[in-house]
């Protein structure tokens, strides 16, 4: 380190003795030293964010302890503290969690945002699935296809994010003799598409008997179903 002019030197030096430790000004020592804290060594010393930040949450732990920090036990109440701190946080996430899910406007739902094919292009995907051997696929489609069929056919409206619980109530209205199969074909769809179930070809089978029946079936709208045209096709 290169040191600065000096500004002054040790009272009564004379020649011949040791030289005088040079003794900067106020501006000049706050310089060196900030040359000197600029180093890497002291960089890498230096605490992080997250280190300062558990820092002041202990020593605002430590300020609710009526004991003081020295005195005994007060380890033990900052302990407790911070178990309860965790406490809530975990029933806030558990019991948040579910009400931001239901508010997603996707979820579970039967369509993928942004996707818009015919009834025949999801027929298509199920059957390549089928002889694919792979059910989940080949269920999903399936029933995307009835659903998008009953859109076709005005018996159900349009409508992003919709479930196939959802899809099950209205269609259910309309076509009074399979409420039980679409109930049982809604199920299926959300166990294999959102809750991980395998499936297998009795489910295909009987997805794509239920979507051939509805097509070959009029519409009853003397049941009122939501979002249906007042008129038989």
């Amino acid at each position: 380190m290169t040191a600065g002019p000096a500004v002054r030197v040790t009272a009564g030096w004379t020649a011949g003795q040791p030289e005088p430790p040079v003794l900067p000004g106020r501006e000049e020592a706050a310089r060196w030293a900030a040359e000197e804290l600029a180093k890497a060594p002291y960089r890498e010393a230096r605490p992080s964010w997250l280190e300062n930040a558990l820092a002041d949450f202990a020593r605002w732990l430590d300020s609710l302890s009526p004991a003081g920090a020295d005195a005994p036990g007060s380890g033990f109440a900052v302990a407790l503290l911070l178990i309860a701190a965790a406490a809530v946080v975990l029933v806030a996430v558990r019991v948040a969690r579910p009400r931001l899910n239901a508010r997603r406007p996707d979820a579970k739902a039967v369509f993928e945002a942004g996707t818009d094919l015919t009834p025949e292009a999801h027929r298509g995907r199920a059957a390549a699935a089928a002889a694919a051997g792979d059910w989940s696929t080949a269920v999903v489609e399936q029933f995307r296809a009835l659903v998008r069929a009953a859109e076709d056919r005005a018996v159900l409206d349009a409508q992003p994010g919709r479930t196939a619980a959802e899809v099950a109530a209205r269609l259910g209205r309309a076509f009074g003799t399979h409420t039980a199969e679409l109930d049982t074909a809604a199920a299926r769809f959300d166990a294999v598409r959102y809750g991980g179930a395998s499936a297998g070809p009795a489910d295909h089978a009987a997805l794509a008997a239920l979507d051939a029946a509805l097509a070959a079936t009029a519409p009853d709208y003397r049941q009122g179903t939501p979002g249906a045209l007042a008129r038989p096709l």
